[in-house]
Protein backbone atom coordinates (compact mmCIF):
# COMPACT_ATOMS: atom_id res chain seq x y z
CA UNK A 1 0.00 0.00 0.00
CA UNK A 2 1.28 3.41 -0.95
CA UNK A 3 1.28 5.93 1.69
CA UNK A 4 1.05 9.40 1.51
CA UNK A 5 4.03 11.84 1.19
CA UNK A 6 2.83 13.57 4.49
CA UNK A 7 3.28 10.08 6.23
CA UNK A 8 6.95 9.92 4.67
CA UNK A 9 7.52 13.02 6.59
CA UNK A 10 6.01 11.94 9.87
CA UNK A 11 7.68 8.14 9.86
CA UNK A 12 11.14 9.66 10.07
CA UNK A 13 10.39 12.43 12.59
CA UNK A 14 8.54 9.72 14.88
CA UNK A 15 11.49 7.43 14.26
CA UNK A 16 13.79 10.13 15.58
CA UNK A 17 11.54 11.54 17.85
CA UNK A 18 11.54 7.98 19.67
CA UNK A 19 15.03 6.84 19.57
CA UNK A 20 15.81 10.20 21.25
CA UNK A 21 12.66 10.59 23.69
CA UNK A 22 11.25 7.58 23.37
CA UNK A 23 12.96 5.25 26.07
CA UNK A 24 13.30 7.61 28.64
CA UNK A 25 9.68 8.58 28.59
CA UNK A 26 9.11 5.16 28.97
CA UNK A 27 11.01 4.71 31.98
CA UNK A 28 9.94 8.65 33.61
CA UNK A 29 6.73 7.31 33.34
CA UNK A 30 7.33 3.62 35.00
CA UNK A 31 5.77 1.10 32.23
CA UNK A 32 7.54 -1.40 33.72
CA UNK A 33 5.65 -2.79 36.79
CA UNK A 34 2.67 -0.31 36.65
CA UNK A 35 -0.20 -2.36 38.02
CA UNK A 36 -2.63 -1.31 35.36
CA UNK A 37 -6.26 -2.53 35.34
CA UNK A 38 -8.63 -2.63 32.49
CA UNK A 39 -11.68 -0.54 33.22
CA UNK A 40 -13.20 -0.97 30.00
CA UNK A 41 -12.62 -2.78 27.25
CA UNK A 42 -14.58 -4.78 23.41
CA UNK A 43 -14.35 -7.89 22.24
CA UNK A 44 -12.78 -6.82 18.15
CA UNK A 45 -14.14 -8.57 15.35
CA UNK A 46 -13.40 -7.64 11.52
CA UNK A 47 -15.75 -5.06 10.44
CA UNK A 48 -18.80 -5.71 7.83
CA UNK A 49 -17.83 -4.00 4.81
CA UNK A 50 -21.27 -2.25 4.58
CA UNK A 51 -20.37 -0.79 8.22
CA UNK A 52 -16.93 0.21 7.65
CA UNK A 53 -16.10 3.86 7.70
CA UNK A 54 -14.87 5.44 4.36
CA UNK A 55 -12.22 4.13 3.51
CA UNK A 56 -9.15 6.16 1.82
CA UNK A 57 -10.17 9.42 3.44
CA UNK A 58 -9.08 12.42 5.44
CA UNK A 59 -11.48 11.65 8.56
CA UNK A 60 -11.39 12.44 12.54
CA UNK A 61 -13.30 9.38 14.31
CA UNK A 62 -14.58 10.31 18.38
CA UNK A 63 -15.84 7.65 20.04
CA UNK A 64 -17.57 7.35 23.61
CA UNK A 65 -16.69 5.05 26.09
CA UNK A 66 -17.34 4.71 29.75
CA UNK A 67 -14.84 3.34 32.88
CA UNK A 68 -16.05 0.72 35.30
CA UNK A 69 -13.39 1.66 37.93
CA UNK A 70 -11.27 4.64 38.63
CA UNK A 71 -7.64 5.91 38.78
CA UNK A 72 -4.95 7.99 38.68
CA UNK A 73 -3.44 7.59 35.31
CA UNK A 74 -5.13 6.02 32.21
CA UNK A 75 -3.72 4.58 28.73
CA UNK A 76 -5.43 3.34 25.41
CA UNK A 77 -5.61 -0.06 23.67
CA UNK A 78 -5.80 0.47 19.87
CA UNK A 79 -6.36 -2.73 17.74
CA UNK A 80 -5.49 -3.48 14.13
CA UNK A 81 -6.00 -7.53 15.05
CA UNK A 82 -8.27 -8.08 11.98
CA UNK A 83 -6.89 -5.88 9.65
CA UNK A 84 -5.00 -6.47 6.16
CA UNK A 85 -2.40 -3.75 6.00
CA UNK A 86 -0.77 -1.65 8.83
CA UNK A 87 -3.42 0.74 10.28
CA UNK A 88 -2.11 4.78 10.28
CA UNK A 89 -3.15 6.93 12.75
CA UNK A 90 -1.73 10.54 12.49
CA UNK A 91 -2.97 11.41 16.16
CA UNK A 92 -4.97 10.65 18.55
CA UNK A 93 -6.56 12.57 22.19
CA UNK A 94 -9.46 11.69 24.98
CA UNK A 95 -11.09 14.33 27.01
CA UNK A 96 -13.89 13.92 29.46
CA UNK A 97 -16.88 13.82 27.41
CA UNK A 98 -19.63 16.52 27.99
CA UNK A 99 -22.53 13.80 28.36
CA UNK A 100 -22.78 10.10 27.09
CA UNK A 101 -24.86 10.78 24.08
CA UNK A 102 -22.99 13.86 22.77
CA UNK A 103 -19.74 14.30 21.10
CA UNK A 104 -18.97 17.80 23.20
CA UNK A 105 -16.10 17.47 25.48
CA UNK A 106 -14.61 19.46 28.28
CA UNK A 107 -11.79 21.47 26.11
CA UNK A 108 -9.74 21.84 29.24
CA UNK A 109 -9.44 17.77 29.92
CA UNK A 110 -7.96 17.38 25.98
CA UNK A 111 -5.09 15.49 26.10
CA UNK A 112 -2.85 14.44 23.66
CA UNK A 113 -2.27 10.51 23.17
CA UNK A 114 1.37 9.30 21.92
CA UNK A 115 2.44 6.19 21.49
CA UNK A 116 6.50 5.39 22.35
CA UNK A 117 6.56 9.15 22.49
CA UNK A 118 5.18 10.42 19.58
CA UNK A 119 1.63 11.55 18.50
CA UNK A 120 1.30 9.12 15.41
CA UNK A 121 1.62 5.55 14.98
CA UNK A 122 1.26 2.52 12.48
CA UNK A 123 0.05 -0.64 13.63
CA UNK A 124 1.09 -3.67 11.85
CA UNK A 125 -1.78 -5.84 9.97
CA UNK A 126 -2.85 -8.44 13.27
CA UNK A 127 -0.95 -6.37 15.96
CA UNK A 128 -2.33 -4.30 19.09
CA UNK A 129 -0.44 -1.37 20.29
CA UNK A 130 -1.22 -0.13 23.84
CA UNK A 131 -0.59 4.05 24.74
CA UNK A 132 2.31 5.53 26.76
CA UNK A 133 0.38 6.52 29.98
CA UNK A 134 -1.89 9.40 30.46
CA UNK A 135 -1.70 11.96 33.04
CA UNK A 136 -5.47 12.33 33.41
CA UNK A 137 -7.60 10.51 36.58
CA UNK A 138 -10.51 8.30 35.44
CA UNK A 139 -13.31 8.49 38.07
CA UNK A 140 -15.73 5.28 37.66
CA UNK A 141 -18.52 5.94 35.17
CA UNK A 142 -17.43 8.20 33.56
CA UNK A 143 -17.50 8.76 29.94
CA UNK A 144 -14.53 9.62 27.65
CA UNK A 145 -14.03 10.92 24.51
CA UNK A 146 -11.35 9.24 22.04
CA UNK A 147 -11.06 11.06 18.98
CA UNK A 148 -8.85 9.34 16.52
CA UNK A 149 -7.28 11.28 13.03
CA UNK A 150 -6.57 9.04 10.05
CA UNK A 151 -5.50 10.63 6.68
CA UNK A 152 -6.25 7.34 4.75
CA UNK A 153 -8.30 5.14 6.30
CA UNK A 154 -7.63 1.34 4.77
CA UNK A 155 -11.09 -0.73 3.88
CA UNK A 156 -10.30 -3.71 6.32
CA UNK A 157 -11.31 -2.53 9.20
CA UNK A 158 -11.30 -3.80 13.11
CA UNK A 159 -13.73 -2.88 15.56
CA UNK A 160 -16.82 -3.40 17.91
CA UNK A 161 -19.95 -3.31 15.90
CA UNK A 162 -22.46 -3.92 18.63
CA UNK A 163 -21.50 -0.56 20.51
CA UNK A 164 -24.44 0.48 21.65
CA UNK A 165 -22.62 3.47 21.93
CA UNK A 166 -22.72 6.92 19.21
CA UNK A 167 -19.49 7.48 17.52
CA UNK A 168 -19.03 10.73 15.29
CA UNK A 169 -16.61 11.29 12.46
CA UNK A 170 -16.02 14.07 10.10
CA UNK A 171 -13.81 14.83 7.39
CA UNK A 172 -10.09 16.50 8.11
CA UNK A 173 -8.46 16.76 11.89
CA UNK A 174 -10.98 18.00 14.48
CA UNK A 175 -8.71 16.22 16.95
CA UNK A 176 -9.41 18.90 19.47
CA UNK A 177 -13.01 20.34 18.64
CA UNK A 178 -14.98 21.21 21.18
CA UNK A 179 -17.89 19.07 19.23
CA UNK A 180 -18.05 17.11 15.97
CA UNK A 181 -20.70 18.14 13.76
CA UNK A 182 -20.28 14.81 12.32
CA UNK A 183 -22.03 11.80 10.72
CA UNK A 184 -23.00 9.15 13.14
CA UNK A 185 -22.84 5.82 13.21
CA UNK A 186 -23.41 3.15 16.55
CA UNK A 187 -20.14 1.20 16.25
CA UNK A 188 -16.55 1.22 17.91
CA UNK A 189 -14.01 1.09 15.45
CA UNK A 190 -9.99 -0.03 16.52
CA UNK A 191 -10.28 1.21 19.84
CA UNK A 192 -10.35 -1.87 21.89
CA UNK A 193 -9.76 -0.71 25.63
CA UNK A 194 -8.89 1.70 28.66
CA UNK A 195 -6.55 0.31 31.25
CA UNK A 196 -6.01 2.45 34.82
CA UNK A 197 -3.74 2.84 37.33
CA UNK A 198 -5.65 2.34 40.47
CA UNK A 199 -5.42 4.14 43.58
CA UNK A 200 -6.12 1.11 45.61
CA UNK A 201 -5.72 -2.27 44.85
CA UNK A 202 -8.39 -3.60 41.80
CA UNK A 203 -8.74 -6.30 39.78
CA UNK A 204 -11.14 -6.82 36.62
CA UNK A 205 -13.89 -9.76 35.77
CA UNK A 206 -14.32 -9.86 32.12
CA UNK A 207 -17.54 -11.61 31.04
CA UNK A 208 -17.20 -13.21 27.32
CA UNK A 209 -20.49 -14.18 25.24
CA UNK A 210 -22.42 -13.00 22.49
CA UNK A 211 -25.46 -10.93 21.87
CA UNK A 212 -27.09 -11.91 25.45
CA UNK A 213 -23.90 -10.34 26.73
CA UNK A 214 -22.83 -7.63 24.47
CA UNK A 215 -26.70 -5.71 24.78
CA UNK A 216 -29.06 -7.02 22.11
CA UNK A 217 -31.87 -4.14 22.21
CA UNK A 218 -30.15 -2.10 24.84
CA UNK A 219 -31.08 1.68 23.37
CA UNK A 220 -27.81 2.98 22.79
CA UNK A 221 -25.85 5.45 25.53
CA UNK A 222 -28.16 4.55 28.26
CA UNK A 223 -25.53 1.83 29.25
CA UNK A 224 -28.41 -0.85 30.71
CA UNK A 225 -26.51 -3.53 29.84
CA UNK A 226 -26.95 -6.73 31.97
CA UNK A 227 -23.29 -6.44 32.55
CA UNK A 228 -23.48 -2.79 33.12
CA UNK A 229 -25.74 -3.44 36.37
CA UNK A 230 -22.73 -5.82 37.47
CA UNK A 231 -20.79 -3.28 37.35
CA UNK A 232 -22.18 -0.92 39.21
CA UNK A 233 -22.82 -3.73 41.77
CA UNK A 234 -18.91 -3.99 42.55
CA UNK A 235 -17.20 -0.85 41.82
CA UNK A 236 -17.37 -0.26 45.87
CA UNK A 237 -14.67 -3.60 45.75
CA UNK A 238 -12.63 -1.68 43.63
CA UNK A 239 -13.99 -4.43 40.26
CA UNK A 240 -13.93 -3.26 37.12
CA UNK A 241 -16.67 -5.34 34.41
CA UNK A 242 -15.35 -5.61 31.01
CA UNK A 243 -18.00 -6.57 28.68
CA UNK A 244 -16.28 -8.93 25.95
CA UNK A 245 -19.30 -9.99 24.11
CA UNK A 246 -20.05 -10.23 20.31
CA UNK A 247 -23.60 -10.31 18.65
CA UNK A 248 -24.12 -13.89 16.91
CA UNK A 249 -20.33 -15.39 18.16
CA UNK A 250 -20.15 -18.54 18.90
CA UNK A 251 -18.77 -20.67 21.36
CA UNK A 252 -16.79 -23.64 19.26
CA UNK A 253 -18.05 -22.78 15.88
CA UNK A 254 -17.57 -20.02 13.66
CA UNK A 255 -20.37 -17.71 13.59
CA UNK A 256 -20.12 -13.83 13.78
CA UNK A 257 -16.16 -13.32 14.28
CA UNK A 258 -13.55 -15.45 15.86
CA UNK A 259 -15.48 -17.80 18.36
CA UNK A 260 -14.82 -17.41 21.66
CA UNK A 261 -12.25 -20.34 21.94
CA UNK A 262 -10.82 -19.10 19.24
CA UNK A 263 -10.23 -14.80 20.59
CA UNK A 264 -9.87 -15.76 24.50
CA UNK A 265 -6.76 -15.21 24.52
CA UNK A 266 -6.50 -11.79 22.80
CA UNK A 267 -10.21 -10.82 23.91
CA UNK A 268 -10.03 -11.79 27.58
CA UNK A 269 -6.57 -13.04 28.74
CA UNK A 270 -4.61 -9.90 27.46
CA UNK A 271 -6.53 -7.94 30.01
CA UNK A 272 -5.19 -5.98 32.48
CA UNK A 273 -5.69 -7.28 36.20
CA UNK A 274 -8.01 -9.84 35.30
CA UNK A 275 -8.89 -11.90 38.25
CA UNK A 276 -12.15 -13.08 37.38
CA UNK A 277 -14.49 -14.21 33.81
CA UNK A 278 -17.70 -15.17 33.57
CA UNK A 279 -18.62 -17.06 30.33
CA UNK A 280 -22.37 -16.84 28.65
CA UNK A 281 -22.26 -18.33 25.36
CA UNK A 282 -23.42 -21.49 23.49
CA UNK A 283 -26.97 -20.66 22.61
CA UNK A 284 -26.16 -19.65 18.60
CA UNK A 285 -23.88 -22.86 18.28
CA UNK A 286 -27.33 -25.01 19.18
CA UNK A 287 -29.28 -22.49 17.15
CA UNK A 288 -27.47 -22.70 13.65
CA UNK A 289 -26.91 -26.51 14.13
CA UNK A 290 -30.90 -26.74 12.56
CA UNK A 291 -31.75 -23.70 11.99
CA UNK A 292 -31.69 -24.41 8.18
CA UNK A 293 -32.44 -28.30 8.78
CA UNK A 294 -32.77 -31.12 10.98
CA UNK A 295 -29.14 -33.11 11.37
CA UNK A 296 -28.37 -36.66 12.76
CA UNK A 297 -27.77 -37.56 16.42
CA UNK A 298 -24.22 -38.12 16.10
CA UNK A 299 -23.85 -34.47 14.86
CA UNK A 300 -25.39 -33.03 17.40
CA UNK A 301 -23.42 -35.19 19.74
CA UNK A 302 -19.98 -33.95 17.85
CA UNK A 303 -21.36 -30.62 18.69
CA UNK A 304 -21.79 -31.07 22.41
CA UNK A 305 -18.16 -32.47 22.45
CA UNK A 306 -16.69 -29.56 20.70
CA UNK A 307 -18.50 -26.82 22.64
CA UNK A 308 -17.68 -28.84 26.40
CA UNK A 309 -13.94 -29.56 24.94
CA UNK A 310 -14.03 -25.37 24.19
CA UNK A 311 -15.15 -24.92 27.65
CA UNK A 312 -13.17 -26.52 29.60
CA UNK A 313 -9.81 -25.68 27.56
CA UNK A 314 -11.11 -22.11 28.49
CA UNK A 315 -11.24 -23.16 31.98
CA UNK A 316 -8.13 -24.61 31.77
CA UNK A 317 -5.66 -21.57 29.97
CA UNK A 318 -7.30 -18.81 32.61
CA UNK A 319 -6.58 -20.98 35.19
CA UNK A 320 -2.77 -21.43 34.56
CA UNK A 321 -2.93 -17.47 35.23
CA UNK A 322 -4.78 -17.72 38.16
CA UNK A 323 -7.78 -16.69 37.05
CA UNK A 324 -11.23 -17.94 38.60
CA UNK A 325 -13.95 -19.52 36.23
CA UNK A 326 -17.09 -18.66 36.56
CA UNK A 327 -19.83 -20.58 34.00
CA UNK A 328 -22.74 -19.40 33.28
CA UNK A 329 -25.82 -22.06 32.27
CA UNK A 330 -27.09 -21.17 28.54
CA UNK A 331 -30.65 -19.92 29.41
CA UNK A 332 -33.76 -21.23 27.20
CA UNK A 333 -34.63 -20.25 23.72
CA UNK A 334 -37.65 -22.12 22.61
CA UNK A 335 -39.87 -19.87 22.11
CA UNK A 336 -37.18 -18.37 19.15
CA UNK A 337 -39.21 -17.67 16.01
CA UNK A 338 -35.61 -17.72 14.66
CA UNK A 339 -33.58 -20.91 15.74
CA UNK A 340 -37.47 -22.85 16.38
CA UNK A 341 -35.42 -25.50 18.17
CA UNK A 342 -36.40 -28.92 18.92
CA UNK A 343 -36.14 -31.64 21.50
CA UNK A 344 -33.10 -32.33 19.85
CA UNK A 345 -31.64 -28.96 20.34
CA UNK A 346 -33.47 -28.81 24.06
CA UNK A 347 -31.29 -31.71 24.89
CA UNK A 348 -28.25 -30.48 23.69
CA UNK A 349 -28.42 -27.05 25.95
CA UNK A 350 -29.42 -29.62 29.31
CA UNK A 351 -25.92 -31.45 28.12
CA UNK A 352 -24.02 -28.62 28.33
CA UNK A 353 -26.01 -26.65 31.50
CA UNK A 354 -24.96 -30.23 33.11
CA UNK A 355 -21.44 -30.17 32.54
CA UNK A 356 -21.33 -26.56 33.34
CA UNK A 357 -23.36 -27.46 36.77
CA UNK A 358 -21.03 -30.41 37.04
CA UNK A 359 -18.34 -29.84 40.58
CA UNK A 360 -15.12 -29.26 39.32
CA UNK A 361 -15.72 -28.41 35.86
CA UNK A 362 -15.40 -24.83 36.50
CA UNK A 363 -14.56 -23.32 39.35
CA UNK A 364 -18.24 -21.62 39.93
CA UNK A 365 -21.48 -21.36 38.48
CA UNK A 366 -24.01 -18.27 37.40
CA UNK A 367 -27.17 -20.38 36.42
CA UNK A 368 -29.15 -18.55 34.34
CA UNK A 369 -30.80 -21.43 33.48
CA UNK A 370 -32.47 -21.69 36.08
CA UNK A 371 -32.94 -18.19 37.12
CA UNK A 372 -34.95 -17.03 33.68
CA UNK A 373 -36.68 -20.34 32.79
CA UNK A 374 -40.29 -20.19 32.86
CA UNK A 375 -41.38 -22.84 35.41
CA UNK A 376 -44.64 -23.82 33.60
CA UNK A 377 -42.64 -24.56 30.59
CA UNK A 378 -38.68 -24.59 31.07
CA UNK A 379 -37.39 -24.63 27.54
CA UNK A 380 -38.62 -20.82 27.62
CA UNK A 381 -38.01 -17.36 28.83
CA UNK A 382 -40.03 -16.77 31.86
CA UNK A 383 -42.52 -13.60 30.43
CA UNK A 384 -40.97 -10.41 32.34
CA UNK A 385 -37.51 -11.24 30.65
CA UNK A 386 -38.40 -12.41 27.91
CA UNK A 387 -37.57 -9.37 24.91
CA UNK A 388 -40.25 -11.08 23.08
CA UNK A 389 -37.90 -12.73 20.53
CA UNK A 390 -37.83 -15.84 23.21
CA UNK A 391 -33.98 -15.60 22.57
CA UNK A 392 -32.75 -12.07 23.73
CA UNK A 393 -33.65 -10.54 27.56
CA UNK A 394 -36.24 -7.62 28.12
CA UNK A 395 -34.89 -4.38 29.55
CA UNK A 396 -36.28 -6.07 32.86
CA UNK A 397 -34.39 -9.32 31.92
CA UNK A 398 -30.97 -8.00 31.67
CA UNK A 399 -31.89 -5.69 35.25
CA UNK A 400 -32.68 -9.11 36.75
CA UNK A 401 -29.33 -10.65 35.48
CA UNK A 402 -27.24 -8.03 36.45
CA UNK A 403 -28.93 -8.19 39.93
CA UNK A 404 -28.78 -11.80 40.20
CA UNK A 405 -24.81 -12.69 40.03
CA UNK A 406 -23.66 -13.17 43.49
CA UNK A 407 -21.27 -11.18 44.66
CA UNK A 408 -19.73 -14.06 46.81
CA UNK A 409 -18.00 -15.23 43.82
CA UNK A 410 -15.51 -12.39 43.95
CA UNK A 411 -14.68 -12.82 47.77
CA UNK A 412 -12.96 -15.87 47.58
CA UNK A 413 -9.34 -13.55 46.87
CA UNK A 414 -8.45 -10.39 47.67
CA UNK A 415 -7.63 -8.24 44.07
CA UNK A 416 -4.23 -7.91 43.34
CA UNK A 417 -4.29 -4.68 41.40
CA UNK A 418 -1.49 -6.75 39.07
CA UNK A 419 -1.37 -7.53 35.71
CA UNK A 420 -1.40 -10.55 34.50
Amino acid sequence: MQQPAAFGKWRIAAILAALLFGVGQSQADGHAGVPWVASWAAGQIRIDPKDALPAGQDLTLRQLIRTTIGGGRIRLRVSNALGSVPLTITGVHIARAVSPSSSRIDPSTDRTVTFNGVDAISIPAGAEYVSDPVAMGAAPFATFAVSMHFADLPKVQTGHPGSRATSYFAPGDELSAPEINASTVDRWYFLDGLEVVPDQPAAAIGVVGDSIVDGHGVVSNTNTRWTDYLAARVEKDSLAVLNLGIGSNCLSETCIGPSAAARFGRDVLARGGLKYVIILEGVNDLGVLTRDSPVSPQVHHALVARMIGALAQMTARARERGIKVIGATIMPYGGSGYYHPDPANEADRAAINAWIRKPGNVDAVVDFDAMMRDPAQPNRLKKIYDSGDGLHPSPEGYRFMGGAVPLSLFAASKPSGRRR
